[in-house]
């Protein structure tokens, strides 16, 4: 099986920086394949951490090939930022490439994403990430490939950037931005960027024709799908498995695994219904002793028990195959850990994910009350050396998923990292 897509199976924040990191052991190519810089993974190595944005998790890795694909929309300047911020710290991108065929973040996308969630109330980033995916379907965007050819590019952006400050002065009365300063900007950095940049899709393509492995990886999880997320409090992307395909121009026959990450309780940031959030000491601590802060905005992320209803619906969604379950080690002081293992809604009980947003803010969780183990588990490095009531609640959501677990995270660091299953 030489594709692996690594999807989040919640509201995002799952713990996909470290299963990448973790996996890229093993792969060839990681291909990160949605989402911009509106993503934030969390790598530590050697008691270091790396925040990582835009550029995939395997970068640690010198030798392995490390691509941007055409799903991402990328912010020129913050890419620069993280690629200087790496060498600074002693990583090299010698390994790193970029789709020609991705979207480029423009300044006045942001400006406009600040704008409309003061509206809209969505609570984005405000990385411009929306505005821009919403450009590139309106087919009025810019890929990098349109920035190496300069003379066509001044030309229409001049046109497109011209309509954009229209519309901040003309519609919201906010001030402008000057168009040339704008082209200088994007002009040197695409200088600096365009030795990366290469047909991605042909890229994955010739690795996997040679039998190399190529691990895909998605930036937000399956609750903040465009398509099949809780709408309209999602992300303006794919990140469900069906996203690698498109943004990382290979065909589903390819796909041979698709692991799906859990965090061992739920988190959420922004707005939405979140049926299992805990609004009390046991949120505040899952919260404390989990570092929940977005790496991206540093919010603190809303906390809540398991739900196995979401479990279900990502499995379903995604086709997975394999569950990895991280920050198990955050409940080892619980004596009572729960489950969701339903919603109790308008006096029906529901087993399966709701379609709409106003049944979810309706939905009363149905719980399960497991024993906990309460002793330090971190430190563990074989599946049966955990706890009996460790494993009893691993294999509970095992269970309620309808997914076999292959890997579980006791920790943050590579080595705290306990496998199951062969992964590839």
């Amino acid at each position: 099986m030489p594709a692996v897509v690594l999807v989040g199976a919640q509201w995002g924040d799952e713990g996909k920086g470290k299963i990448t990191d973790y996996l890229a052991d093993q792969a060839d190519c990681i291909v990160r394949y949605q989402g911009g810089s509106n993503a934030g993974h969390t790598v530590e190595l050697d008691h270091e951490k790396f925040m990582l944005h835009l550029i995939p998790s395997g970068i640690l890795y010198p030798e392995k090939t490390c691509i941007i694909g055409n799903g991402v929309v990328i912010d020129l300047g913050k890419l620069i930022e993280e690629i200087d911020g790496l060498h600074k710290r002693g990583v090299s991108t010698s390994n790193l490439r970029i789709s020609s065929r991705a979207s480029v973040v423009m300044p006045y996308h942001k400006k406009l994403d600040e704008i409309e969630d003061r509206t809209h109330n969505i609570g984005t980033t405000k990385r411009g990430i929306g505005p821009t995916y919403a450009d590139k379907i309106s087919r009025v965007g810019f890929r990098v490939s349109d920035l190496l050819q300069a003379d066509h590019f001044r030309v229409r952006f001049n046109v497109e950037a011209g309509m954009k400050n229209r519309l901040l002065q003309e519609f919201y009365g906010e001030a402008g931005f000057d168009i040339d300063e704008m082209i200088s900007e994007l002009m040197a950095q695409i200088d600096r960027l365009k030795h990366y940049v290469v047909d991605t899709s042909l890229l994955v393509h010739s690795n996997l024709r040679n039998g190399k492995k190529v691990l895909f990886e998605g930036a937000q999880g399956t609750l903040l799908d465009i398509d099949h997320g809780t709408y309209p409090y999602v992300t303006s992307s794919n990140p469900t498995a069906g996203g690698a395909c498109v943004g990382a121009g290979v065909g589903p026959t390819e796909i041979g695994r698709v692991i799906g990450i859990a965090k061992a309780y739920t988190t959420r940031v922004g707005e939405g219904p979140f049926p299992t959030e805990l609004l009390n000491e046991t949120g505040e601590f899952l919260r404390q002793k989990g570092a929940e802060f977005g790496t991206t905005t540093g919010r603190p992320r809303r906390c809540g028990w398991l739900d196995a209803v979401i479990l279900r619906y990502a499995a379903r969604i995604n086709g997975l195959t394999d569950l990895a379950i991280t920050k198990l080690d955050v409940l080892d002081e619980l004596p009572i850990v729960k489950i969701c293992v339903g919603y109790r809604c308008r006096g029906e009980l529901l087993k399966e994910f709701p379609e709409s947003n106003y049944v979810l803010q309706d939905c009363v969780p149905e719980y399960i009350e497991m024993q906990g183990w309460q002793q330090d588990i971190s430190g563990i490095t074989e599946y049966d050396d955990l706890p009996q009531a460790t494993r009893d609640y691993v294999s509970a959501v095992e269970e309620l998923s309808g997914v076999k677990q292959a890997l579980v995270a006791v920790g943050p660091k590579r080595n705290q990292t306990i496998v199951t299953h062969t992964l590839f």
